[in-house]
């Protein structure tokens, strides 16, 4: 399907020059000489590299629809993630290489949804926010601030967070996906 440049919004996939880019910003410029465009920030699915681009208002790009499939994660092999197919059960392989820095917040049992472009997959989508248990955290001394402090923690996956004093060794947080950061103490 194709679209005008002004018509592009952050989310879409796009084919430009050979390869498959995800708008990740977008702008419209109306100089006060010549044509209004659409300068417009990308990253490539495949190698995560950026490009920004100008798209004037009347020039057509297409815009690739992705397949998504619910799934759930299972477990790897060395570099290969195995899903199991929410509607047939079938699993899907996926590369580690694609799904990057989100494998930390992979865990048996958790449902994402997968991008597919032609049978292949190019990225997964994970929930807004997990629940990751607290593997190790330092210990506070009271009255060391009057104002509210938060203390550095180590997630089970291994990333490092920052969480509030009163948050122990094996507690268990939602941790938001995006930034990897605390959002509360999660209810057991």
């Amino acid at each position: 399907m194709k679209l005008n440049g002004n018509a592009l919004r952050i989310g879409n996939v796009v084919e430009h020059k050979r390869r498959l880019w995800v708008i990740t910003k977008t702008q419209a410029v109306k100089p006060g000489k010549g044509g209004a465009f659409n300068q417009v920030e990308m990253k490539d699915i495949r190698s995560g590299t950026k490009l920004n681009e100008r798209f004037r208002a009347g020039e057509q790009i297409e815009v690739i629809r992705l397949e998504q499939r619910e799934a759930t994660y299972l477990y790897s092999d060395d570099n290969i993630l195995y899903f199991m197919d929410q509607d047939n059960f079938s699993q899907i392989e996926i590369d580690s290489r694609v799904v990057g820095n989100k494998r930390s917040f992979l865990k048996n049992g958790l449902k994402v949804s997968i991008e597919f472009f032609e049978q292949n997959p190019l990225s997964i989508a994970l929930p807004n926010t997990v629940a990751m248990r607290i593997v190790e955290a330092d210990s506070v001394i009271k009255g060391q601030t009057s104002a509210a402090s938060y203390k550095p923690a180590l997630l089970e996956n291994g990333l490092k967070i920052l969480v509030p004093p009163y948050i122990e060794i094996g507690a268990c947080v939602i941790v938001k996906t995006e930034d990897c950061s605390y959002v509360e103490r999660a209810k057991e």
